[in-house]
C-alpha cells in the first residue's frame, strides 16, 4: 500500500486511457505522456497500460508501506528519496518505510510514478483513468488528497526481484521550454486566411495559464477563417489543434472533449504529443508541417525503441531467471 503524505498540485491514476466509448460521448482520459508511462511501466516489468501516479508541476509525498520496485519517467521534477536523488528513465527499488518527494521542477512538467503491480483501483469501462470533471475512475474520480491510501497490485517474483534490470535505462525524449511541434494540416486548414495559414507555421505561440488536462491554450497571432463557415461538429482527437472565433488556438489534450465544432488548422503528430504535454505556462512553441508518411515513420520508429526495450528486458529476465 502506498500512503499519500502531501496530495501535490495535481497527482492522478492514469493509464493509457478509455477507448471505445468515445462514440458514447465519453472522454478518453489517460496519460498526458503515453510515452513516459509506457516506458515507466516496462522498467518495472508490467504492462505498458498498467495503472500509474501521474504527477503535475509540484509533486506528492508518497510513504511506502513496503518495498516496492518503483519506476519515474517524463518531466524532471527532481524525485527524492527520504531526501535522497533519484535517477529517472529507471527502475529503482523503495524501501519500506521510505518516502518519496519532489522538489523544484526541472525540465518539463509531468511524471509518471510506475510501482511494480500497477495501482489497483477499479476498472471503470475497461480503465483506470481518473477523469476528473465527471469523477469518474481512478481513485474516487478525483485526485490525491493527503491522507489517501493506494492499494498496490501483485508483482510477480521477476518484478519482487529485479535488481538484474536496475542497468536498464528507457530513452528520454528532449523535452524543451521552447520546442519545435510538427503537424500536418488539419480538414480546415484552406479554410483559414492566407496570413493565417503563414502565421501558423512562421510565428511563435506561448502557453497561456488558463490551459489544463482538457486543452492547451495558446498565445500569438490571431487565425482567422477567409471567411465565415458554419460546421457541424465532428470527431476529435488527441492533438487536434482547434481554433475558436477569438482566433486563439487551442491543442486538444488528454481530457478533451469527444467531438468538436472549431475548424481545425492542424493535427499534432503522435510522436510529439510529449512533447506538447510537458509545456508549462509561459513556454513557448512553433509548428512545422510534416507530411503523413513522415508522421507514420517517425511513429514506426518510436515504437520499434520501445519494442527493443520491452525485449532486451525480457531476454536479460529470461536468460537470469
Amino acid at each position: 500500500m502506498l500512503t499519500i503524505y502531501k496530495s501535490g498540485m495535481q497527482t492522478t491514476v492514469q493509464d493509457l486511457g478509455r477507448t471505445g466509448f468515445q462514440k458514447h460521448g465519453v472522454v478518453a482520459s489517460g496519460a498526458m505522456d503515453p510515452y513516459a508511462l509506457r516506458m515507466a511501466n516496462l522498467l518495472v516489468g508490467n504492462e505498458e497500460n498498467a495503472a500509474a501516479l501521474e504527477i503535475t508541476l509540484m509533486g506528492p509525498s508518497i510513504h511506502f508501506e513496503e518495498e516496492h520496485v518503483i519506476s519515474i519517467c517524463g518531466g524532471d521534477l527532481t524525485p527524492q528519496l527520504d531526501g535522497k536523488a533519484v535517477k529517472s528513465w529507471r527502475a529503482v527499488t523503495a524501501a519500506k518505510g521510505q518516502t518519496l518527494t519532489f522538489g523544484k521542477p526541472g525540465s518539463g512538467s509531468r511524471c509518471y510514478v510506475a510501482v511494480a503491480g500497477g495501482i489497483a483501483v477499479p476498472e471503470v469501462m475497461g480503465s483506470r483513468s481518473t477523469y476528473m470533471r465527471a469523477e469518474l475512475g481512478g481513485y474516487q474520480g478525483r485526485a490525491l488528497e493527503a491522507g489517501d491510501q493506494l492499494v498496490v497490485g501483485e508483482a510477480s517474483a521477476d518484478q519482487k526481484s529485479a535488481d538484474h534490470d536496475k542497468s536498464w535505462f528507457a530513452p528520454s525524449p528532449l523535452y524543451s521550454s521552447n520546442p519545435v511541434i510538427r503537424v500536418i494540416k488539419g480538414r480546415q486548414f484552406e479554410m483559414f486566411s492566407e496570413g493565417s495559414r503563414r502565421h501558423f507555421f512562421t510565428e511563435d505561440f506561448s502557453v497561456n495559464p488558463r490551459s489544463d488536462r482538457m486543452g492547451y491554450r495558446l498565445d500569438g497571432p490571431r487565425l482567422a477563417l477567409a471567411e465565415a463557415q458554419e460546421m457541424i461538429s465532428e470527431a476529435v482527437a488527441f492533438g487536434s489543434i482547434q481554433v475558436p472565433a477569438d482566433g486563439n488556438p487551442i491543442i486538444l489534450m488528454a481530457d478533451r472533449q469527444t467531438a468538436g465544432g472549431y475548424p481545425k488548422i492542424a493535427e499534432v503528430i503522435t510522436v510529439d504529443l510529449p512533447l506538447v504535454s510537458q509545456l508549462k505556462p509561459g513556454d513557448r512553441l512553433r509548428f512545422k508541417e510534416v507530411s503523413i508518411e513522415e508522421a507514420q515513420r517517425l511513429l514506426r520508429l518510436q515504437e520499434k525503441t520501445i519494442n527493443c526495450l520491452k525485449r532486451a528486458i525480457k531476454y536479460k529476465r529470461e536468460a537470469t531467471g
